[in-house]
């Protein structure tokens, strides 16, 4: 699941293995079984689409940005598009796990499926749901968190990583956030999920609670799938100050954000010193986000920009990243503005998505407490 400010936002064509080894890490044996996997996968469900079930989603902590459009909103139309069974939740109850409020929450989710669909997700096609609405698939959270082991939760990097943040105790629903998750994955059977590395704990998590809910409760006629992580090959996307994309910095361009607004986003984002243009994400990583920006929505190399653009300096950038940003972008605002124009349809695409999940969620649910042996 990605989160609406700080998603695991890709740029560029580098293959992930590629990018692993540049940034200096070993690859692990489980990293290379995941990579295995996902090649064997992705050719499967290129030539039988008809046979895959997928689930992503986001938190909606907040708007989406030009990453959420290249790190995973494009996939999931292509994977729409190609015929998998294709679901979306939007993970409310997941935004509690580390805030302290909802504000906002409502407003949201309505612009996430508002951008959702100017990007191209047909709802005909595309379940999109709710967590706090889908109660059966919640309840799952019972029987799977008996298949896990406190140390196993702990050991988990997300958790691991927020619990030396914080430097406090850890709330019972971010601890048990990977469980919750392995709930949204296997209550509709999604047997493949698009991942980024990061990710790959939170399915390898998942694998482990369908296989050992299978082999103590369902030997002979297994409920759960183990599901396929599809790792993106696409590396982080930054903000325009060449740090993480997030709106807690100001650095990301929304799909929703007017022309003038990006116009005045952009113009703000900082340069360095030096007056020639040249791409350098290690030395000059502002001009080299504000390059990677203009390479992503024009489809160029953004060595070839820079070139281009050479002594005119940071303003002729900045200009060129305005105008390619804007005239990209031009599209999706005119489709999102005449969807925004009749909001009722979209809380109906809520409210439809929902009862699907639901009605998902239900049978699920029996077929666990049949396995169970908790039908009376």
């Amino acid at each position: 699941m990605t989160d609406a400010t700080d998603a695991d936002n890709n740029a560029h064509n580098t293959n992930a293995a590629a990018r692993f080894t540049a940034a200096g890490n070993e690859m692990s044996a489980s990293f290379l079984a995941a990579k295995k996997r996902s090649d064997e996968t992705t050719a499967r469900l290129e030539a039988h689409p008809e046979e895959f079930t997928m689930l992503t989603g986001d938190r909606p902590t907040g708007r989406l940005h030009l990453g959420h459009l290249f790190g995973s909103i494009r996939s999931r139309v292509e994977m729409q598009d190609k015929g998998v069974r294709t679901n979306i939740i939007i993970a409310d109850y997941q935004v509690i796990t580390d805030r302290d409020t909802t504000d906002h929450i409502g407003e949201n989710v309505l612009n996430m499926v508002l951008d959702y669909m100017a990007a191209g997700i047909d709802p005909e096609k595309t379940m999109i749901f709710t967590h706090s609405a889908v109660p059966a698939e919640n309840q799952l959270m019972l029987p799977f968190l008996s298949l896990v082991t406190e140390a196993e939760l702990e050991r988990n990097p997300t958790v691991k990583s927020e619990k030396e943040a914080s430097g406090h105790a850890l709330t019972g629903l971010l601890l048990t956030y990977p469980v919750h998750q392995a709930c949204d994955i296997l209550f509709c059977k999604a047997n493949v999920v698009p991942a980024g590395k990061d990710q790959l704990p939170h399915i390898e998590m998942t694998r482990t609670i369908a296989r050992r809910f299978n082999e103590r409760y369902a030997h002979k006629h297994p409920v759960f799938p183990e599901p396929a992580a599809i790792l993106s090959d696409t590396p982080e996307i930054p903000g325009l100050d060449g740090r993480k994309m997030s709106k807690s910095y100001g650095n990301s361009i929304m799909l929703g954000a007017t022309a003038k607004e990006t116009e005045k986003l952009i113009k703000k984002s900082p340069t360095d010193s030096e007056r020639r243009i040249t791409f350098d994400p290690v030395n000059r990583p502002q001009v080299s986000a504000l390059l990677t920006t203009a390479g992503l929505v024009t489809g160029r190399d953004p060595v070839e920009i820079a070139d281009e653009i050479g002594d005119a300096g940071a303003g002729a950038l900045k200009q060129y990243v305005i105008t390619s940003v804007n005239e990209f972008l031009a599209p999706h605002r005119e489709r999102r503005e005449e969807l925004a124009k009749d909001m009722d349809s979209i809380r109906d695409v809520i409210h439809d998505g929902n009862k699907r999940a639901n009605a998902i969620a239900n049978e699920t649910l029996d077929e666990v407490r049949e396995a169970m042996g908790m039908l009376y």
